[in-house]
């Protein structure tokens, strides 16, 4: 999706203009796929700029680098920090952030001991990663004819660059074949997630997402879109789901930052009930959230200053 830019970039401690946000050809990371990175959204709110979850995305972020043995120059709180400097410096209202620490230039092959670790902060406006109006006219899905990566091969449990390779290569048989988004099923055949979202699908009136050992990622969106549920009376549990289940669900729809929460209206050409009364509830209510309008959630938006 084309961006415009913002003036700067938050790179290794300091912001420099964006277009001087270089790195070198040989930078570790590019040719091994060792970076992890976050997505985060700033939102509009009364108050300025608010970041939604913040400090659990920069959590997250510290966590994927422990999986890959990465040490991160900068704490949580100092990324906290840095992310709101880097939105203010923007002056953009609300925004798509996104933080990514990746092996820098000075030494190739495997071994990553010896490797410094760069970080850099980015961001710029986005809309709905499926389409402003996802939530109401739905998205289509297609079952991907490529797994789900095991936990075993390339942990999920961290968002890592490299991981998406897997999801790119969903992303693109799926748009080449006329859908708009695609679904990962595990080696065990499991429903997994999207190639960028998590997934939930109402089935005689609870709400099941597909359980982390499915190989989906722990995401920030769909914990926030689980308690929303439970708060709206919804009951809702962790489970696996074959594709037939996704077929012949009452309503079906996905989450994330980037996509927020989209409807759903067909999997694999089979027609699905869209919106659904779960996904139209929840979103409006996310919708609230992320811009500070629900009390309950008030702790969630964390503003730049």
């Amino acid at each position: 999706m084309p961006f415009t830019p913002a003036e700067q970039i938050w790179m290794n401690g300091e912001l420099v203009p964006w277009d001087e946000a270089r790195i070198h050809v040989l930078t570790h990371s590019l040719h091994y796929g060792t970076g992890v990175f976050e997505g985060v959204r700033a939102y509009e709110t009364p108050d300025g700029p608010g970041v939604f979850r913040l400090t659990d995305h920069m959590e997250r972020l510290h966590q994927s680098a422990k999986i890959l043995m990465m040490e991160l120059p900068y704490s949580v709180e100092e990324l906290v920090e840095a992310v709101k400097l880097t939105v203010r410096a923007s002056g953009l209202p609300s925004c798509y952030i996104r933080p990514i620490a990746y092996y820098g230039y000075g030494e190739m092959g495997l071994n990553t001991l010896p490797c410094e670790v760069d970080v850099a902060i980015a961001c710029w406006p986005w809309g709905a990663y499926l389409g402003d109006d996802a939530v109401t006219k739905g998205v289509s899905m297609k079952i991907s004819s490529w797994t789900r990566h095991d936990h075993n091969t390339m942990p999920p449990a961290a968002k890592t660059t490299g991981n998406y390779v897997n999801s790119s290569l969903a992303k693109v048989e799926a748009l080449k074949a006329g859908y708009d988004e695609a679904i990962m099923l595990n080696n065990a055949g499991w429903v997994s997630e999207c190639t960028g979202e998590n997934i939930f699908v109402s089935r005689g009136g609870r709400l099941i997402t597909p359980p982390l050992v499915a190989g989906a990622l722990e995401g920030i969106t769909a914990d926030s879109v689980m308690t929303i549920a439970r708060d709206l009376g919804i009951e809702v549990r962790a489970d696996h789901l074959t594709r037939s289940d996704l077929y012949i669900c009452d309503e079906m729809f996905v989450c994330g930052t980037a996509a927020e929460v989209s409807a759903v209206n067909a999997v694999d050409d089979r027609t699905l009930p869209c919106p659904g009364p779960f996904t139209t509830a929840i979103a409006a209510e996310y919708a609230k959230a992320v811009r500070g309008q629900v009390d309950r959630y008030k702790d969630w938006v964390e503003h730049v200053g």
